[in-house]
């Protein structure tokens, strides 16, 4: 487990009060491992991970209905004519603060300029073998450690210590355990193809500063980093539209009216795309890392602003010195039997559970919760379920 993050007692943190993380330490949208992967795919701000598609351009492509109009269009955040490209490589940015940011902090080294479509480039070609290699579920990103080695590069040599610095405050794992976390993400041939992804990152960003990264054993560390406390984030225009509609003032027909067209255009988008809805990043967090697990946690991580702004949200009274714990399983898994959840955690994160709710149920046969669930209601019922937490991750963001 990881160390723990307590609520300081000068503190007050009632439900739903958020600790909000302006930005992660790191951070990387995940289009580059999409391109030319999924039909439902679509760029984010290469900075902030904001979607870069209007609500109704999003609501369309995931839906298949070109001619789909949205009501209350003035519910949409995003502004195109806002948007900025790099005049080098013609990466994407929402903003010219964004792309500003990334200039200052990384994309000297990364601007692929001139050769951004080359495949012989040496970062195109570890992006494809990562294209090519990724483990499901996606929890780590090449390019989430590009961004990482680019920074300690690309700062003056006084803010070097800094960085680095920065690094020590996420936890480190054994050398059995980062193999691992490697086998996991990507599978069974493991070994070879992070011995392949260590030799194109090398070709790509290597670094004397930072030499010990590149060795086999830096790299399975920095790999296995990120696997540990990356934090998926998870954006979408569509889903910042209907929480805008939620909030609106209206007569109830206009109401029933208004939930009526969402709930289609849910069906629709279930029909034809599926439970992809949102642009994906990846992102290291320094207080979020510090979060441990529960099975009944206190808190819960959010990106209410469509971007990587996190916000950690109190779910229950946190008492002073209270350990603050999220959940490393959705709703759904959280609902499962001990022995699944147990089986989950160790075969994802590495560890046991000791949590409140798995020792109240320590005493439960070792059943999986498919074991437990005989009869086709059961089953028929856990589907509706999902359903409805489908819809519900549509609009919660």
């Amino acid at each position: 487990m990881k160390r723990g993050l307590r609520r300081c007692s000068g503190d007050y943190m009632p439900p739903k009060c958020p600790h909000v993380q302006k930005a992660p330490a790191f951070g990387t949208s995940k289009k580059e491992e999409a391109v030319g992967l999924r039909p439902d795919a679509v760029a984010s701000c290469d900075h902030c991970m904001r979607s870069l598609e209007t609500a109704e351009e999003n609501a369309r492509r995931l839906s298949g209905k070109p001619l789909l109009v949205l009501p209350h269009p003035e519910q949409c955040t995003i502004r195109k004519e806002h948007h900025q490209a790099c005049p080098q490589c013609q990466v994407m940015y929402c903003s010219m603060e964004c792309r500003q940011a990334a200039l200052e902090q990384y994309h000297r080294v990364l601007c692929l300029g001139p050769s951004k479509d080359d495949p012989k480039h040496p970062l195109n070609k570890l992006q494809e073998a990562w294209r090519g290699m990724h483990y499901h579920p996606e929890t780590s990103s090449i390019m989430l450690l590009a961004k990482i080695v680019a920074t300690i590069k690309q700062v003056e040599a006084k803010d070097k210590g800094w960085w680095q610095n920065l690094f020590s405050q996420f936890c480190s794992r054994t050398a059995n355990e980062d193999e691992e976390i490697a086998h996991k993400l990507l599978g069974d041939k493991f070994k070879g193809q992070l011995e392949l992804l260590r030799g194109l990152f090398s070709a790509a960003l290597y670094d004397d500063r930072v030499s010990k990264w590149f060795t086999p054993e830096g790299f399975r560390a920095l790999f296995a980093l990120v696997g540990t406390n990356g934090q998926g984030v998870g954006t979408s225009s569509l889903s910042q539209w209907v929480h805008g509609c939620d909030a609106l003032d209206l007569r109830a027909q206009e109401r029933d009216q208004l939930d009526g067209f969402i709930d289609q255009l849910y069906k629709d988008i279930e029909k034809e795309t599926g439970e992809f809805l949102n642009c994906e990043g990846s992102g290291l967090y320094i207080l979020q890392s510090c979060c441990n697990h529960s099975c009944m946690p206190n808190a819960e991580t959010s990106f209410p602003n469509n971007n990587f702004l996190l916000h950690l949200t109190a779910v229950a009274d946190i008492e002073p010195g209270e350990e603050i714990c999220i959940s490393y399983l959705d709703c759904c898994q959280r609902e499962r039997s001990r022995h699944s959840r147990q089986k989950i955690l160790r075969e994802n994160y590495l560890f046991t559970c000791s949590c409140p709710k798995c020792l109240d149920q320590a005493d439960d046969p070792d059943l999986t919760s498919e074991d437990e669930d005989e009869d086709d209601d059961e089953i028929d019922a856990e589907g509706e379920t999902e359903e409805a937490e489908l819809e519900d991750e549509m609009t919660d963001v």
